[in-house]
């Protein structure tokens, strides 16, 4: 049978969970990119953090989003790739990515700053969780 390009994109697996979780990453790293402007801006400060200390806040939390968040989305990925998808894997990743903006609000202080805490509890809960899920099906495979 010849093969067409319908048939082959209709074979491939297409992570619906997954695609979901890295463009919500990247949105969530380009907002953090934009904050982080923001304040460039309006300080004139154009190289390195000028020891402001709202810029140090703002470029920590997207510097702690991309420490953390590649290993959730792979985690995400091979947990799909393993087993199909299902709404457990979907909410984790929601979760993670609500408290990932929950996280670079509360860094800005202020009446919002338990959001921080509340993000990194669910950055933690999140790494944990996946991290014995993945376990758990190379375990029984």
């Amino acid at each position: 049978m010849p093969v067409t390009r319908g048939s082959i994109y209709k074979d491939m697996m297409t992570l619906p969970i997954t695609l979901c979780a890295a463009a919500a990453a990247a949105a969530i790293n380009l907002w953090l990119s934009v904050r982080i402007g923001m304040i460039r801006g309006a300080k004139k400060i154009s190289i390195g953090d000028g020891g402001d200390m709202e810029l140090i806040a703002r470029m920590r939390a997207q510097a702690n989003f991309i420490e953390n968040t590649p290993i959730v989305v792979v985690l995400i990925a091979v947990i799909e790739l393993a087993r199909t998808g299902n709404i457990w894997l979907a909410g984790v990743a929601g979760i993670y990515m609500l408290g990932r903006v929950g996280h670079g609000i509360g860094m800005d202080g202020g009446p919002l700053r338990f959001l921080r805490g509340v993000g990194t509890l669910t950055t933690m809960l999140a790494q944990l969780g996946l991290g014995v899920w993945a376990v758990s099906i190379a375990l029984d495979m």
